[in-house]
């Protein structure tokens, strides 16, 4: 199965999720920006779902989620939103799964779980 996708500019951020990710089974892919996140997928490698967080420099997830929905290459991988801002302009993103940060784990990994179609642990 491809990898998680997660795009978060907060190092901790993403080490806190990617460590409970793995513990739950997943391989977890980082990206510290939009940016990133497309230059990783438009080489050919693959995700399962994609973990996004919307404010960022560089790159932002409304900026990447209009790239990748523009791309018939990507735009079918499924995106979770977590985001601590933005929450009420979240159905515009047309995201498969939204949640407002501070967000509990199991919440995360279980929307994972079910886009990914991944098995239990």
């Amino acid at each position: 199965m491809p990898p998680v996708l997660l795009v978060d500019d907060d190092a901790a951020v993403r080490r806190t999720i990617a460590r409970f990710l793995t513990f739950e089974g997943f391989i977890v892919v980082e990206a510290s920006n939009g940016q990133e996140a497309l230059t990783y997928l438009r080489t050919g490698a693959g995700a399962s779902v994609i973990l996004l967080d919307l404010r960022m420099p560089v790159m932002d997830g409304w900026t990447f989620r209009r790239e990748q929905r523009l791309d018939p290459l990507l735009e079918h991988i499924p995106v979770v939103v977590l985001s601590g801002a933005d929450a009420d302009r979240f159905p515009e993103l047309e995201a498969a799964a939204a949640f407002e940060k501070p967000v509990r784990m199991a919440q995360v990994a279980g929307a994972v779980r079910r886009l990914s179609a991944a098995p239990e642990p």
